[in-house]
């Protein structure tokens, strides 16, 4: 079974500042949906739905992880 990335499973005690944010930032909004796409293409390689090299989904993973970096920081000083 794969692990679900999407940023309420990753910051579940955060829901309402992700919610907040996603209707009252653009730029949250914005990386918000990138890391998004990004998280389902990884699942979907990693499913075995596509194929590609592993030098391409870990790629992608390092993009995720700086998208997920970044929503948190902006979750963090929305919270401060």
């Amino acid at each position: 079974m794969l692990e679900k990335h999407d940023l309420h499973h990753e910051f579940p005690d955060h829901g309402d500042s992700i919610h907040y944010l996603k209707l009252n930032d653009n730029h949250f909004a914005r990386l918000f949906s990138e890391y998004h796409e990004v998280d389902h293409e990884v699942h979907r390689i990693e499913s075995g739905a596509e194929n590609t090299s592993d030098d391409y989904l870990n790629e992608r993973k390092k993009v995720r992880l700086n998208l997920k970096e970044q929503l948190f920081a902006m979750i963090q000083r929305h919270e401060a």
